[in-house]
Protein backbone atom coordinates (compact mmCIF):
# COMPACT_ATOMS: atom_id res chain seq x y z
CA UNK A 1 0.00 0.00 0.00
CA UNK A 2 1.38 3.49 -1.31
CA UNK A 3 0.70 5.78 2.10
CA UNK A 4 -0.21 9.07 1.19
CA UNK A 5 1.69 12.16 2.86
CA UNK A 6 -0.58 13.70 5.78
CA UNK A 7 -0.83 17.41 6.22
CA UNK A 8 -2.90 19.80 8.47
CA UNK A 9 -5.92 19.67 6.01
CA UNK A 10 -5.73 16.40 5.72
CA UNK A 11 -5.12 15.88 9.38
CA UNK A 12 -8.20 18.12 9.96
CA UNK A 13 -10.53 16.38 7.40
CA UNK A 14 -9.58 12.93 9.61
CA UNK A 15 -9.91 14.50 12.78
CA UNK A 16 -13.49 15.49 11.98
CA UNK A 17 -14.84 11.78 10.38
CA UNK A 18 -13.83 10.11 13.50
CA UNK A 19 -15.51 12.97 15.92
CA UNK A 20 -18.77 12.05 13.64
CA UNK A 21 -18.09 8.58 13.78
CA UNK A 22 -17.45 8.48 17.56
CA UNK A 23 -20.55 9.95 17.80
CA UNK A 24 -22.84 7.95 15.73
CA UNK A 25 -21.53 5.02 17.98
CA UNK A 26 -22.58 6.41 21.34
CA UNK A 27 -25.84 7.99 20.19
CA UNK A 28 -28.03 5.11 21.31
CA UNK A 29 -25.25 3.49 24.09
CA UNK A 30 -26.35 2.81 27.62
CA UNK A 31 -24.26 5.42 29.13
CA UNK A 32 -23.67 2.97 32.58
CA UNK A 33 -22.45 0.61 30.08
CA UNK A 34 -18.81 -0.07 31.53
CA UNK A 35 -16.33 0.32 28.76
CA UNK A 36 -13.48 -2.42 29.47
CA UNK A 37 -10.73 -0.85 27.94
CA UNK A 38 -10.58 1.89 29.92
CA UNK A 39 -11.07 0.25 33.29
CA UNK A 40 -13.69 1.89 35.85
CA UNK A 41 -15.04 3.93 33.22
CA UNK A 42 -18.84 3.89 31.68
CA UNK A 43 -19.58 4.97 28.48
CA UNK A 44 -20.73 8.62 30.21
CA UNK A 45 -17.19 9.16 31.59
CA UNK A 46 -15.62 8.06 27.93
CA UNK A 47 -18.10 11.16 26.48
CA UNK A 48 -17.05 13.18 29.02
CA UNK A 49 -13.51 12.51 29.17
CA UNK A 50 -13.29 13.24 25.20
CA UNK A 51 -15.51 15.95 24.98
CA UNK A 52 -13.37 17.74 27.91
CA UNK A 53 -10.37 16.98 25.58
CA UNK A 54 -11.84 18.66 23.00
CA UNK A 55 -12.32 21.80 25.20
CA UNK A 56 -8.94 21.70 26.36
CA UNK A 57 -7.02 21.44 23.13
CA UNK A 58 -9.52 23.57 21.37
CA UNK A 59 -8.87 26.39 23.69
CA UNK A 60 -5.42 26.42 24.05
CA UNK A 61 -5.26 26.26 20.07
CA UNK A 62 -7.11 29.53 19.94
CA UNK A 63 -4.73 31.28 21.93
CA UNK A 64 -1.47 29.66 20.80
CA UNK A 65 -0.67 29.06 24.65
CA UNK A 66 3.15 29.16 25.12
CA UNK A 67 2.64 26.46 28.13
CA UNK A 68 -0.03 23.98 29.05
CA UNK A 69 -2.79 25.55 30.58
CA UNK A 70 -5.47 23.86 32.51
CA UNK A 71 -9.05 23.59 31.76
CA UNK A 72 -10.40 25.53 34.51
CA UNK A 73 -7.82 28.26 33.73
CA UNK A 74 -9.45 28.03 29.95
CA UNK A 75 -13.00 27.62 31.15
CA UNK A 76 -13.85 24.52 30.26
CA UNK A 77 -17.43 23.15 31.43
CA UNK A 78 -18.66 20.43 31.73
CA UNK A 79 -21.85 18.37 30.81
CA UNK A 80 -24.31 18.61 34.36
CA UNK A 81 -26.42 15.48 33.33
CA UNK A 82 -26.95 12.56 30.91
CA UNK A 83 -29.57 14.52 29.03
CA UNK A 84 -27.28 16.81 27.59
CA UNK A 85 -24.16 14.78 27.55
CA UNK A 86 -24.83 13.86 23.52
CA UNK A 87 -25.17 17.63 22.38
CA UNK A 88 -22.23 18.72 25.01
CA UNK A 89 -20.15 16.46 23.22
CA UNK A 90 -21.04 17.41 19.78
CA UNK A 91 -21.19 21.17 20.46
CA UNK A 92 -17.30 20.51 21.96
CA UNK A 93 -16.43 18.40 18.78
CA UNK A 94 -17.79 21.48 16.59
CA UNK A 95 -15.84 24.03 18.19
CA UNK A 96 -12.39 21.72 18.34
CA UNK A 97 -12.85 21.44 14.47
CA UNK A 98 -13.04 25.03 13.89
CA UNK A 99 -10.01 26.09 15.83
CA UNK A 100 -7.94 22.95 14.48
CA UNK A 101 -8.97 24.15 10.98
CA UNK A 102 -8.03 27.74 11.70
CA UNK A 103 -5.03 26.97 13.49
CA UNK A 104 -1.72 27.68 11.41
CA UNK A 105 0.64 24.62 11.82
CA UNK A 106 3.86 26.28 12.05
CA UNK A 107 2.53 28.30 14.95
CA UNK A 108 4.68 27.63 17.99
CA UNK A 109 2.62 26.79 21.24
CA UNK A 110 2.53 24.15 23.92
CA UNK A 111 2.40 20.50 22.60
CA UNK A 112 4.11 17.42 23.68
CA UNK A 113 8.03 17.28 24.31
CA UNK A 114 9.92 20.21 22.48
CA UNK A 115 9.87 22.76 19.60
CA UNK A 116 5.87 22.41 20.04
CA UNK A 117 3.23 23.75 17.35
CA UNK A 118 0.04 23.96 15.98
CA UNK A 119 0.30 21.07 13.69
CA UNK A 120 0.66 18.28 16.37
CA UNK A 121 -2.94 18.90 17.61
CA UNK A 122 -4.72 17.92 14.65
CA UNK A 123 -3.22 14.39 14.69
CA UNK A 124 -3.20 14.00 18.48
CA UNK A 125 -7.14 14.45 18.35
CA UNK A 126 -7.61 12.45 14.77
CA UNK A 127 -5.78 9.75 17.42
CA UNK A 128 -7.19 10.38 20.68
CA UNK A 129 -10.70 10.15 18.86
CA UNK A 130 -10.24 6.95 16.67
CA UNK A 131 -8.51 5.25 19.97
CA UNK A 132 -11.54 6.34 22.27
CA UNK A 133 -14.10 5.56 19.15
CA UNK A 134 -12.92 1.57 19.05
CA UNK A 135 -13.07 1.71 22.89
CA UNK A 136 -17.13 2.45 22.34
CA UNK A 137 -17.68 0.38 19.49
CA UNK A 138 -15.73 -2.86 21.58
CA UNK A 139 -18.09 -1.83 24.78
CA UNK A 140 -21.09 -2.62 22.50
CA UNK A 141 -19.83 -5.76 21.01
CA UNK A 142 -18.82 -4.56 18.05
CA UNK A 143 -15.14 -5.02 16.10
CA UNK A 144 -13.75 -1.78 15.59
CA UNK A 145 -12.41 -1.14 11.91
CA UNK A 146 -9.78 1.35 11.27
CA UNK A 147 -8.68 2.68 7.91
CA UNK A 148 -5.24 1.06 7.10
CA UNK A 149 -3.51 5.08 6.39
CA UNK A 150 -5.19 6.32 9.63
CA UNK A 151 -4.06 3.15 11.54
CA UNK A 152 -0.11 4.05 9.78
CA UNK A 153 0.16 7.18 11.07
CA UNK A 154 -1.15 5.78 14.05
CA UNK A 155 1.12 3.94 14.58
CA UNK A 156 3.77 6.27 13.19
CA UNK A 157 2.68 8.75 16.21
CA UNK A 158 2.38 6.68 19.14
CA UNK A 159 5.99 5.56 18.52
CA UNK A 160 6.72 9.04 18.13
CA UNK A 161 4.83 10.30 21.39
CA UNK A 162 5.83 7.44 23.52
CA UNK A 163 8.88 9.38 24.80
CA UNK A 164 6.77 12.74 25.78
CA UNK A 165 4.45 10.67 27.84
CA UNK A 166 7.21 9.23 30.86
CA UNK A 167 4.69 12.21 32.87
CA UNK A 168 1.97 10.42 32.92
CA UNK A 169 3.19 6.95 32.05
CA UNK A 170 6.47 6.23 34.09
CA UNK A 171 7.27 2.67 32.83
CA UNK A 172 8.27 4.01 29.76
CA UNK A 173 11.54 5.03 31.14
CA UNK A 174 11.79 0.96 31.76
CA UNK A 175 12.03 0.30 27.70
CA UNK A 176 15.62 0.21 27.92
CA UNK A 177 18.48 -2.07 26.66
CA UNK A 178 21.62 -3.17 24.53
CA UNK A 179 20.53 -3.19 21.33
CA UNK A 180 17.53 -5.57 21.43
CA UNK A 181 14.94 -5.12 18.70
CA UNK A 182 11.37 -5.60 17.75
CA UNK A 183 9.45 -5.65 15.03
CA UNK A 184 5.85 -4.53 14.33
CA UNK A 185 4.73 -5.79 10.73
CA UNK A 186 1.68 -5.28 8.95
CA UNK A 187 2.75 -6.74 5.06
CA UNK A 188 -0.68 -5.84 3.68
CA UNK A 189 0.21 -2.19 4.17
CA UNK A 190 3.65 -2.53 3.21
CA UNK A 191 5.29 -1.05 6.46
CA UNK A 192 7.58 -2.37 9.31
CA UNK A 193 8.18 -0.76 12.65
CA UNK A 194 11.86 -1.37 14.17
CA UNK A 195 11.87 -0.59 17.76
CA UNK A 196 15.35 -0.93 18.96
CA UNK A 197 15.94 -0.48 22.73
CA UNK A 198 19.38 1.70 24.05
CA UNK A 199 20.59 2.49 27.45
CA UNK A 200 19.32 5.42 27.43
CA UNK A 201 16.55 4.84 26.31
CA UNK A 202 14.94 3.43 22.58
CA UNK A 203 15.03 4.45 18.60
CA UNK A 204 12.58 3.72 15.96
CA UNK A 205 12.33 3.59 12.25
CA UNK A 206 9.41 2.72 9.82
CA UNK A 207 10.87 0.35 6.97
CA UNK A 208 8.99 -1.27 3.46
CA UNK A 209 7.53 -4.65 4.63
CA UNK A 210 8.43 -6.22 1.48
CA UNK A 211 12.65 -5.35 2.02
CA UNK A 212 15.16 -7.61 3.63
CA UNK A 213 14.69 -6.45 7.16
CA UNK A 214 16.70 -5.41 9.88
CA UNK A 215 17.71 -8.27 12.13
CA UNK A 216 15.22 -8.31 15.34
CA UNK A 217 14.93 -10.61 18.26
CA UNK A 218 10.68 -10.34 18.35
CA UNK A 219 8.07 -9.61 16.10
CA UNK A 220 3.98 -8.61 16.16
CA UNK A 221 2.61 -9.16 12.86
CA UNK A 222 -0.57 -8.33 11.64
CA UNK A 223 -3.21 -5.70 10.03
CA UNK A 224 -2.03 -1.96 10.37
CA UNK A 225 -5.37 -1.32 12.16
CA UNK A 226 -4.60 -4.28 14.89
CA UNK A 227 -0.95 -3.32 15.09
CA UNK A 228 -2.57 0.25 16.05
CA UNK A 229 -5.06 -1.06 18.53
CA UNK A 230 -1.90 -3.46 20.02
CA UNK A 231 0.24 -0.07 20.73
CA UNK A 232 -2.26 1.77 22.12
CA UNK A 233 -3.44 -1.24 24.40
CA UNK A 234 -6.99 -2.42 23.06
CA UNK A 235 -5.58 -5.60 21.81
CA UNK A 236 -3.22 -8.23 23.50
CA UNK A 237 0.03 -10.80 22.87
CA UNK A 238 -1.90 -14.15 22.35
CA UNK A 239 -4.85 -12.21 20.47
CA UNK A 240 -5.67 -14.02 17.37
CA UNK A 241 -5.51 -11.24 15.35
CA UNK A 242 -1.65 -10.81 15.99
CA UNK A 243 1.46 -13.28 15.18
CA UNK A 244 4.21 -12.89 17.92
CA UNK A 245 7.39 -14.56 17.35
CA UNK A 246 11.12 -14.61 19.08
CA UNK A 247 11.80 -13.70 22.26
CA UNK A 248 8.79 -13.99 24.54
CA UNK A 249 10.19 -11.77 27.29
CA UNK A 250 11.21 -9.04 25.29
CA UNK A 251 7.71 -8.70 23.97
CA UNK A 252 6.39 -9.07 27.88
CA UNK A 253 8.71 -5.92 28.60
CA UNK A 254 7.43 -3.91 25.72
CA UNK A 255 3.58 -4.97 27.09
CA UNK A 256 3.79 -4.16 30.40
CA UNK A 257 6.05 -0.90 30.11
CA UNK A 258 4.63 0.80 27.08
CA UNK A 259 0.88 1.44 28.32
CA UNK A 260 0.32 5.57 27.74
Amino acid sequence: MAVQPWDHDRYCDAAEVEIAAFAETVAAADLRAPVPTCPGWSMADLIRHLGGVYRWVGGMVRVVTPKRMGMRELGVSFSQGPDDLRPWFAEGGRSLAEALRAADPDATMWAWGEGGRAGFWPRRMLHETTVHRCDAELALGREPAVPAEVAVDGVDEVLTILRTAVAFAPKIENLRGDGEALAFTAPAAGARWIFTLLPDGYTWRREDAAGPGTRVQATVQGDAADLYLFLWGRRALGDPRLESSGDAALLARWSENSSI
